[in-house]
């Protein structure tokens, strides 16, 4: 008979922190995590900014709230990022009638009207998910949640958010695309 010996509480939950650190199970995001991460912004100019300079670019912050098509709410969260009007503006701008079409890595694209690209033009909710009068709404290309860099997991590094000063506003979920990666004017 081999003899056994009796393993401590505390030792086995020191491993298992250990384990959880290993493998990357903590939200330890930084900014460095996304050293090669680009942003093409295309219209009359194109141009690719580093994450390191969309973080440089003035910020607006505000509350995000959201509501998948199935119902699984997400939020409130506080989020920091560039207004995507002043990203459309470093692409020469963008008229009344053009359309603006945010993608992602993974191929997901958001097609936006200027008066989305304003803040207005969105569904709003309560907690119960009843339609309320929309208050003022920006969207922003977030970097950051909850004053931490946005990680992979959710959405991160950048993501477009619809933002307001309330936490309790709830916005429709699909336009806040995931790792977003170019924004394209579309002249009609």
């Amino acid at each position: 008979m081999i003899p056994v010996r009796r393993i401590s509480l505390p030792l086995i939950l020191v491993l298992i922190g250990a384990l959880a650190l290993a493998a990357g199970c903590t939200d330890t995001g930084s900014v460095d995590d996304y050293p090669a991460w680009n942003l093409t912004l295309a219209g009359d100019r194109e141009q690719v900014l580093t994450h390191p300079e969309i973080r440089a670019l003035p910020a607006a912050e505000g509350y995000g709230y959201s509501v998948s098509t199935v119902g699984i709410k997400t939020g409130p969260n506080r989020y920091r990022g560039v207004l995507l009007a002043d990203l459309i503006d470093m692409a020469g701008g963008a008229g009344a009638d053009d359309l603006i079409y945010v993608s992602a890595e993974d191929g997901y694209l958001w097609v936006f009207d200027m008066d989305q690209v304003n803040g207005e033009g969105f569904f709003t909710f309560d907690e119960n998910l009843r339609e309320v009068t929309s208050p003022p709404l920006r969207v922003i290309l977030a970097y950051e949640q909850d004053k931490k860099p946005l990680v992979y997991e959710n959405g991160g590094p950048l993501r477009l958010v619809v933002i307001t000063e309330s936490p309790d506003v709830i916005t429709e979920g699909s336009p806040w695309v995931k790792w977003v990666d170019r924004v394209e004017v579309h002249r009609k």
